[in-house]
């Protein structure tokens, strides 16, 4: 590594922070192959500003119910070339290096988090679901594959040059790289897009996430078999054969011999070692394994992390605790690092071309939609349906980017192509959402949280009686919705109370009203710590109270409200939890967190080797919870 090392670093010469001029390389360090101590520092302070960037983003993308991926994104570009790069280019060149050991470190870190992320992608692949509906999934599944990957196939053979092929790159996996990325689907989106509209468990829901499982598989497939044919190593027609062979042979071995060893493995995994970092570690090491297998067949290593989580995923015996933690650390911080990277490799407005943003963006959706309609309706499903299971599986998502990165990253697109796919990517998985409500006429679900606003918050209410608490709240309300009336919601609240108490347990009380001049519902919170007789049925006073008034032909969205009030606080520590809220800010963190902020002083211990196996005296399966039905659920960000 000496010369190799050097020769980095050379390349590598940025700014110092301390000092103007090149960086001071350190001949120690630069022999050994490490970074120095300014490398270092623009690494990490590189790594918090892309990651601190697309956390944020992401959440405000979510808050506009768009995908947390778009937000990611958008922070990479406006990081990269793009925004960053035109306003203060040493900036950028300082914080991103695009050679050297900076950005070595810097490829070798977003590419393990798209090992992480395809591997948590495989574990939401429920293959009991193809099997239940083969029949359907499959004629469905073939036809929105075969559709879109003809037309974009077509396309990539007869006009490459057009749609964005490498001059040197080979045509027929041009062709077969377009045909994929025009077929495959983003099981997370679609799955969270189902679950926003109450779907989910219906049997649309059920056929869609069927069919998306079977794409991911096939589509997954077909890519391993177009970067079998772009690895350098394949350059006859036996090699590439071989290739293929060896790909297709490891996913039939991981996805029967590994599904069984794994079902096997788990609970003596889960018996004799701490939970659940010792389940964690297992899936992390099976996939990395995984990864390398398929990296040295000649393929990508996402390909063996996909099968890994795939067969993992599969076993009753992975909790899902395990998989909600593994989600949870893989989506916060390693796939924001992998979307966010996208945005620094290209000049997004540079490498915009409309013309083929639009070709691209039309016969993906085309393809996709009449594919995807044409199969439900040859498996009898009614026409509004079949069109709504066309759109639902029109989402591409985050895992089109992927596709489309390492075809870049192979030198088999051009960037006007890349950009475009990624444009598609977004586009489609916006349009998912909206398209079916209107299809199925079907409104997305009131969320209690959405319907609140800061000043609707009152830390100390002062009234006495029922009457003076909803005139307290009225009056917060009309201080976030200025057309409010607070004479005429109070008016419509008493009339609701007067027919009926709405007092509930846990000193909770929801008084409501349904009133004209609003379009749309809302909700003031206020919490009494003295109490205030709200006539609950256990016959407590009231101290944490719920203002609901929502306009007069929304019973629904009020139903909705009432109810998902009345679960959430229906949890004793929850509801006592909120009283302590100082602000409104505490009162969302516990919505969002479920759980009370802990004690100031609680003594925190760190786990002991005792701790952490089990004793003589317990048994090995007592700290683990019962096995759980899988349930595809994808993250926020992706």
């Amino acid at each position: 590594m000496g010369s190799e090392s050097l020769h980095a670093g050379r390349l590598s010469a940025t700014r110092s922070p301390r000092r103007a001029g090149r960086i001071e390389r350190d001949p120690d360090s630069a022999r050994m192959g490490t970074l120095n101590h300014d490398q270092l520092l623009v690494l990490l302070l590189g790594l918090a500003t892309l990651l601190g960037s697309a956390r944020i983003l992401g959440e405000i993308a979510r808050r506009l119910g768009q995908p947390t991926v778009l937000g990611e994104i958008l922070a990479g570009i406006l990081l990269g070339p793009t925004v960053l790069g035109a306003i203060a280019p040493a900036a950028n060149a300082f914080l991103f290096p695009t050679a050297g050991p900076n950005a070595l470190v810097m490829h070798g870190m977003t590419t393990f988090a798209v090992v992480l992320f395809l591997l948590v992608a495989g574990m939401e692949v429920d293959l009991s679901t193809i099997v239940r509906l083969k029949r359907s999934a499959a004629l469905i599944g073939c036809s929105s594959l075969l559709m879109p990957f003809t037309i974009g196939a077509a396309l990539g053979w007869l006009a490459p040059l057009a749609m964005g092929r490498e001059p040197d790159a080979n045509a027929l996996t041009f062709s077969l790289f377009l045909g994929v990325a025009m077929s495959i689907s983003a099981l997370p989106v679609i799955a969270k897009t189902l679950m926003d509209l109450n779907l989910f468990r219906t049997d649309l829901g059920m056929m869609v996430i069927a069919t998306a499982i079977f794409l991911d598989l096939v589509g997954w497939t077909i890519f391993a078999v177009v970067l079998g044919l772009m690895s350098p190593s394949s350059a006859s027609a036996t090699s590439i054969t071989m290739t293929v062979v060896m790909a297709l042979g490891f996913a039939v071995l991981m996805l029967s011999v590994g599904r069984w060893a794994f079902h096997r493995g788990l609970p003596w995994i889960q018996a004799n070692s701490s939970w659940p970092m010792g389940v964690l570690a297992f899936a992390l090491t099976v996939a990395l394994l995984a990864a390398a297998t398929t990296e040295a067949i000649g393929i990508h290593a996402i390909f063996g992390a996909f099968l890994a989580g795939v067969a993992l995923g599969d076993s009753p015996h992975m909790r899902e605790k395990a998989r909600r933690t593994l989600e949870q650390f893989v989506g916060s911080v390693f796939a924001p690092l992998f979307f966010a990277s996208i945005g620094l490799k290209v000049n997004f407005l540079a490498h915009f071309d409309l013309g083929l943003v639009v070709a691209v963006v039309g016969v993906a959706c085309v393809g996709q939609i009449l594919g995807g309609s044409l199969g439900a309706r040859l498996a009898k499903f009614p026409p509004r349906h079949a069109w709504a299971i066309g759109f639902a599986l029109n989402a591409r998502g985050a895992m089109e980017i992927v596709l489309a990165t390492l075809a870049l990253q192979a030198g088999l697109i051009n960037q006007r192509l890349f950009v475009a796919l990624v444009v598609m990517a977004i586009i489609t998985s916006m349009l998912a959402g909206p398209a079916i409500q209107r299809i199925l006429r079907r409104r997305r679900p009131t969320r209690f949280a959405e319907c609140m606003h800061a000043k609707s918050f009152v830390a100390g209410l002062h009234g006495t009686t029922p009457e003076e608490v909803i005139r307290e709240l009225t009056a917060a309300l009309s201080r976030s919705h200025e057309r409010l009336i607070p004479d005429d919601a109070t008016r419509a609240a008493l009339e609701r109370e007067s027919i009926m108490a709405t007092g509930l347990a846990n000193g909770v009380a929801v008084p409501q009203g349904r009133m004209r001049g609003i379009d749309r519902p809302m909700v003031a919170v206020g919490i009494a710590r003295h109490g205030v007789d709200f006539r609950a049925h256990d016959g407590q006073p009231s101290k944490l109270i719920f203002l609901v008034l929502t306009p007069e032909g929304a019973a629904e969205a009020q139903l909705e409200l009432l109810a998902e009030i009345a679960k959430t606080f229906g949890d004793r520590a929850v509801a006592r939890a909120a009283l302590d809220c100082r602000s409104f800010t505490e009162f969302m963190a516990l919505l969002n967190t479920g759980a009370p902020p802990e004690a100031p002083h609680a003594p925190r211990t760190l786990p002991t080797a005792a701790a952490a196996s089990p004793s003589p005296q317990q048994p090995a399966s007592a700290p683990h919870p019962p096995p759980t039905a899988k349930v595809s659920s994808p993250n926020p960000g992706p």
